[in-house]
Formats: structure tokens, C-alpha cells, sequence
């Protein structure tokens, strides 16, 4: 096929595909699946080889948000019948970092839900930082905490923080249909804030919201630009008591697809196959590996995941290896000596220069066709881990 000899191509350069191919990759049909799985698959062996990078979420503090994301089930009016609690102290959240430590993880993701971290937040999860650190020292640590007013990424910095996580979700076009507490704008300044610190940013997407292919894409042209070290796509979970709850759009297929045209876009960046993978991709899960290079390891904020041991299975079965902790995720033009953000010599600026974008398809490609059988039974309620008396998932 002409369209994936020359996205490889593309992806081999780092060379931004136009808007039409991306839109295109999301067209192709079933019968052309393993032809698109194969050809991504070439792009993300160059940048990344069979390495997978694993990753563990401790959720700080559970629940009870001001904001009003759809798709969240700790949101503002949630009836979902997830844990609720206030901040762990530091050695409650060490001893939950350390059980996806020994599980092979090699960032611990610190997230606490709300609008963002007061001065008084940002000192409490210092300590958590510094207490991680403390047991173990080659551990990168990402902190998820909202918006950031200005200071507090330097601050996080400075307590050993490598990097920040605050997803664009979305669309800028369709993002005030998802979340009217903030904007588009407010998420993009957090992420610069934390690169201005030197701060790894991580930014991703939710797919499944009902968005069409544009929006996808849109988002995924709007990442390429912000030019986030690791982009994870979520799958929307879609839970009872939230707005979205009877949004099932995606099928395995689909899931692929998305994970593909991100591939491409997004060459040598770390993708990270995140929350929904064991819902919508289900048996398809390994053949994800070919796509995205870098997982979440067991449970997820207010879901479970599969076992930490069957993600270990899979990734062993499917060819893969588990990244180790000494060996840098990202390729050497992304990760120079000397610090900085992690991806860039001397800025953050994007790698190459973005190709013109080409017209838009016809909306006939527009996503979600038809919904896709509810699978609520895949989706379960976590209740062990972090702000519980029982072991993690790990």
C-alpha cells in the first residue's frame, strides 16, 4: 500500500506526516489491519527496538474533584462508586511506589485528582518525591497534579521530580463539549510550564468520547507540537455514575488504528498504551507491543487492570522485553547529556520542522459508526492498592 510505504518512510525521518494521511490510516479497513500494525511496527522497532517501558500509578489522593470532566469518575458530581480519600502520607505512597518497583515498573506516576495543587499540595508530594528517591534513586518519578501555577514545576523539579503528566485529552475545537471548568488553553500552558522547568512533559489522549477522526487527529497534530517526551492514549473507560458512561464506540480494530496513526505521527516519542487497553483491545492487547512501547503496569486511578504478572506474561510471549532501568527510553537526539527537558539540545523546540497540512478528508470517516457491544462486565471498581489495606496489583 503506498499510504504505509510512505508514512514508514515518513516515520524513519521523522518526517510529520500531512493531515490526510493520518486521517487515512484511521480509514483503512479491517482487512488492511496487519498491513498498518506491521508498517508502525517498523517505525516504533527503529526508535525504540522491542523494549517496553513500564509504569506504575499511585493515586495520591482519590475522588472528590471541583472540575467537571466528562469522562472522569472522580469528577465533580460523580456517582461512580469509586475509593475516596485525602492525601497518603509519604511512606504510604513509598511502600505503594515500591510494589511496582518490584514489579519491574520504571517510573512511578504520583497523580492526585483536583483543579490543581495548592503551595501546600506541591510540599506534600516534594516529601512523597524525595521519600521514593530516597529507596530508589534510579526510579523516574512523574507528578500529575492538575494546573500549575508558576513556581511549582520548578519546585517539583528541584525535589527530584523527572517529569510532569497533564493530558490535552481532546480536540482544542471539541474540548469545552468534555470539561467547562477550564480550558484547552490551561492545559497547554501547564505542559509548557513544566518543559520551561526542565521537566520530561507527558501529554496524551482519550479516545472514544464520541470524538469524529478530525478530532483525533487534531489532537494528535496539536501533541506533535507541544512536543511531549511520551504521549499516552487512553481508552475511555466508560464508567456508571459518569456523563459518558454509555459511550462505547471502540473496537479492537479501532484501538489499533488510533495507536497506529499516533505511531506515525509521533515517531521517536514514547507512546504508552494507558487506561482501557484491557477493555477495548482485550485479546488484542500483544499486538498493541507493536505500536506503543511503553505500558502501565497493573491497576489503573479508580480501575483495574489485569494482573501485573499476566502484563509481564504478555509482554514476554508477544517477543517483547521489559526496558530495564538502565537504559535510556528515548533515543540519543531526544535524550542529551546535560538534563534540560529530556528531549532536545538547548530547548524544547519540536523536532524538524512540520510538513504544511493538507486538506481534510471528507467527514464520511468520521469515528464511531456504529456503538459497540456494552462490556461492562471488563470494567472493575479498584479496590486494593493505594488508600486500601490491601496489596496492590503489581
Amino acid at each position: 500500500m503506498d499510504l504505509l510505504n510512505t508514512l514508514v518512510d515518513k516515520g524513519l525521518r521523522r518526517e510529520l506526516p500531512t493531515r490526510d494521511e493520518a486521517l487515512a490510516v484511521l480509514a483503512t479497513s479491517d482487512d488492511d489491519l496487519l498491513d498498518v500494525v506491521a508498517a508502525a511496527g517498523k517505525v516504533r522497532r527503529q526508535w525504540f527496538g522491542r523494549r517496553v517501558k513500564l509504569n506504575y500509578l499511585v493515586n495520591l489522593k482519590s475522588g472528590l474533584c471541583p472540575e467537571d470532566c466528562s469522562y472522569c469518575s472522580q469528577r465533580l458530581g460523580s456517582k461512580a462508586g469509586i475509593l475516596k480519600y485525602t492525601w497518603l502520607k509519604p511512606d504510604e505512597a513509598t511502600q505503594a511506589a515500591a510494589a511496582g518497583v518490584a514489579g519491574g515498573a520504571k517510573r512511578v506516576c504520583l497523580v492526585a485528582s483536583g483543579r490543581g495543587p495548592t503551595d501546600r499540595d506541591v510540599d506534600r508530594v516534594s516529601q512523597t518525591i524525595e521519600a521514593i528517591k530516597g529507596q530508589h534513586e534510579d526510579v523516574e518519578v512523574c507528578a500529575c497534579l492538575g494546573l500549575l501555577s508558576q513556581g511549582q514545576a520548578d519546585r517539583l523539579r528541584s525535589a527530584g521530580a523527572d517529569a510532569y503528566n497533564h493530558n490535552l485529552n481532546t480536540s482544542e475545537g471539541t474540548y469545552g463539549e468534555i470539561t467547562t471548568t477550564h480550558t484547552y488553553a490551561d492545559r497547554v500552558d501547564t505542559v509548557q510550564q513544566a518543559q520551561a522547568a526542565g521537566l520530561s512533559a507527558c501529554s496524551g489522549l482519550i479516545a472514544g468520547m464520541g470524538e469524529t477522526d478530525a478530532d483525533l487527529v487534531d489532537v494528535v497534530f496539536s501533541l506533535r507540537e507541544l512536543d511531549p517526551d511520551s504521549v499516552p492514549v487512553n481508552f475511555l473507560i466508560p464508567i456508571e455514575g459518569t456523563p459518558l458512561a454509555k459511550e462505547w464506540h471502540l473496537t479492537p480494530q479501532r484501538c489499533l488504528r488510533i495507536l497506529a496513526m499516533v505511531r506515525f505521527v509521533c515517531p521517536d516519542v514514547e507512546v504508552r498504551l494507558a487506561g482501557g487497553r484491557e477493555v477495548h483491545l482485550r485479546s488484542m492487547q500483544p499486538l498493541a507491543l507493536n505500536l506503543a512501547n511503553s505500558i502501565f503496569l497493573g491497576d489503573y486511578l479508580t480501575t483495574e487492570g489485569q494482573s501485573g504478572q499476566s502484563d509481564l506474561d504478555m509482554i514476554a510471549d508477544a517477543g517483547f522485553e521489559v526496558e530495564g532501568a538502565d537504559t535510556t527510553t528515548l533515543p540519543e537526539h531526544r535524550a542529551p547529556a546535560g538534563g534540560g527537558c529530556g528531549s532536545h539540545e538547548g530547548g524544547c523546540a519540536p523536532c524538524g520542522e512540520p510538513a504544511e497540512a493538507a486538506p481534510e478528508l471528507s467527514e464520511v470517516l468520521a469515528a464511531g459508526s456504529t456503538d459497540q457491544a456494552a462490556r461492562t462486565d471488563l470494567v472493575a471498581v479498584r479496590r486494593r492498592g493505594a488508600g486500601t489495606d490491601l496489596a496492590p496489583n503489581a
